[in-house]
């Protein structure tokens, strides 16, 4: 039989998001399917989808606004998220918002009558998000909101006269108000002891009452309700687990959400006029982007599981069977062999147990090479999702383990604090554990063992090869910090306060930082290092690569460095991610061999 090359997991196409248009039979959806990602339109009438944004740059999100056919759409430049608005009018002309290339703009909602959007932009001050609004006839800007900190447009009120903001304290805690058009007064609504994060807005039919998905004086996710004149809170439904993805029908009785069960989303779907909840069928994966159709009869959703690269799917409300609806990632090439994982746990250094999705090859060799992919964030979680490299290192014959280490997201808010500030280094313990627990499986290769990760799991895999250097056969670090000494010093200043509240500060923790930090320990490193990096990244500056391979590079330690060109902290071209995850296959070739 042929052997397959990366090529084909690289150029397996995706839905990224999709909105309903408002008004009737058209959905919108942007996926990269010519290689950088655009807005394409599928029309019920027609089988086949059309592309309907012709831009250079990669198209970052949609929104439909309000009553109309016309989308705003976010665009950088490149990768360093100093996003831009637009407007794509239903005729195809393309009209620029906010023209302002050295600040970033994030997108709130559309006024109710269609007149009007808000975002909320750096404008003032780099460091700080301001609240602005826009007339989209006249294009005038006015900013009514001005104070320092992290402020964000959520929704605009059904009658109009509002908005309702959420402000960030730090990554995990956040701080909800009414802010009035006509005063210029804000309420804040959400007065809560300890740490809260509040997501997926709702109003009902009056636009008194608020459904949305929060976490307050609770470790999970739950759904709750809050009456906007006395600020009094209700909770409607919880689970052992993060409810995810909150969407609501325009006759406002009927919402649905999913339920992550350990990475693995569950689908459903609650009837507020007979308080009736209800669940649906879906393969392995994430469902995200949940919306209800204007005709109220579908509820859509993408789907990505591992098995089932990412397309829009809709479920019937009468007979709750889902249905996929789009084929954009269809590779019949590939559909027999991407493979879904096994969902374990393995008990760390202080015998918490430590969630992980196993992934074993197709093939009946004793012992496997194995590649540990640790996930950013570190407020994140590995998902049972599609991804071309670990597919295909899975075809290579490697077994590959994706732990969810202390510090994740989706187990509660006490596992997401075990790795904050000075407890830094026991996330990577639980890397070291795993291994330990992957030795006394006997599936593994012991001396073929390779660590991976992006972002903060870069950072995770620099720490595991300077601080246990004796575990690992081979490393790739993609755009991942060296010293959180230098990272808080660099990166972007609207994010500098919120990973403070992550990692610490210079002043209290710098000697902490120091006793930590990859790049003084870069003379332990013996696993052979290969580095990718944007050049535009502005969460983590590509100084952290840079310095970290000029320290490996004078002691002629095998290192191979991409430095990549017109790309961010995330990779968006089709054309870098075929040179990068081909250079990354043949490097761990190279060090772990093949099946």
């Amino acid at each position: 039989m042929k052997e397959i090359t990366i090529d084909p997991y690289i150029h397996v196409r995706m839905v990224k998001s999709f909105e309903y248009d408002p008004r009737g039979k058209k959905i919108s959806f942007i996926s990269d399917f010519t290689g950088v990602p655009q807005v394409w339109e599928l029309d019920r009438d027609y089988r086949w989808p059309a592309q309907t944004s012709f831009t250079m740059k990669g198209i970052t999100f949609i929104k439909y606004i309000a009553g109309t056919s016309d989308l705003v759409f976010g665009m950088d430049s490149d990768g360093d998220e100093k996003e831009q608005l637009y407007l794509l009018k239903e005729n195809g002309d393309k009209i620029a918002l906010t023209n302002s290339p050295e600040h970033l703009h994030l997108f709130g909602d559309s006024s109710p009558d269609g007149k009007w959007i808000a975002w909320s932009s750096n404008r003032r001050n780099q460091r700080f998000l301001d609240i602005y609004i826009q007339n989209l006839e006249t294009l005038e800007i006015r900013r009514v909101f001005t104070q320092d900190g992290t402020y964000m447009v959520e929704k605009w009120f059904p009658d109009g006269k509002s908005l309702l903001v959420k402000k960030a304290n730090s990554p995990l805690d956040h701080d909800l108000g009414v802010f009035s058009l006509s005063t210029g007064k804000m309420d804040w609504i959400t007065e809560h002891e300890g740490e809260a994060s509040y997501k997926d807005f709702h109003f009902n039919k009056e636009g008194d009452h608020l459904y949305f998905l929060t976490n307050q004086d609770c470790e999970f996710f739950g759904l709750a309700l809050i009456e906007l004149s006395t600020k009094q809170f209700t909770w409607l439904e919880r689970e052992e687990w993060d409810l995810e993805d909150l969407a609501m029908n325009k006759d406002n009785n009927k919402l649905a959400f999913s339920v992550n069960e350990g990475g693995i989303s569950k689908g459903r779907l609650i009837d507020l006029d007979r308080s009736k909840l209800y669940t649906w069928d879906t393969p392995m994966g994430v469902i995200y982007n949940l919306r209800f159709s204007p005709n109220q009869q579908k509820l859509g959703f993408v789907l990505n599981g591992p098995a089932h690269p990412p397309d829009i799917w809709e479920v019937d409300i009468e007979t709750l069977q889902a249905k996929r609806l789009t084929y954009i990632s269809r590779t019949p090439i590939l559909e027999e062999k991407l493979i879904e994982p096994e969902q374990i746990s393995f008990p760390s250094f202080d015998q918490l147990q430590i969630p992980a999705f196993y992934y074993k090859p197709n093939h009946n060799a004793d012992k496997a090479p194995v590649v540990v992919y640790i996930h950013g964030g570190p407020e994140s979680q590995s998902r049972a999702v599609y991804s071309p490299f670990l597919q295909y290192f899975l075809n290579q014959g490697y077994a590959v383990v994706a732990p969810n280490i202390r510090g994740s997201t989706g187990y509660g808010k006490t596992y997401t604090h075990l790795d904050d500030g000075r407890k830094r280094m026991d996330a990577v313990r639980d890397v070291i554990f795993l291994m330990e627990w992957l030795k006394k499986t006997g599936d593994i290769h012991e001396d073929k063992a390779a660590i991976v990760g992006g972002s903060y799991g870069g950072f995770i895999v620099l720490a595991a090869i300077s601080h246990f250097p004796e575990l690992w056969a081979a490393a790739i670090d993609i755009v991942g910090m060296s010293s959180i000494r230098t990272f808080l010093q660099t990166t972007s200043p609207w994010r500098k306060k919120l990973r403070e509240a992550e990692y610490g500060t210079i002043e209290k923790d710098g000697d902490f930082f120091d006793q930590i930090d990859p790049l003084n320990h870069a003379d332990r490193i013996k696993a052979p290092l290969m580095i990718i990096h944007g050049v535009n990244d502005p969460r983590v500056s590509i100084q952290e690569s840079d310095q970290i391979v000029s320290k490996l590079k004078k002691r002629n330690h095998p290192v191979q460095y991409i430095r990549i060109e017109e790309e961010g902290h995330t990779m968006m071209k089709l054309k870098n991610k075929l040179n990068s995850y081909s250079e990354m296959a043949e490097f761990l070739e190279k060090y772990l061999g093949k099946r």
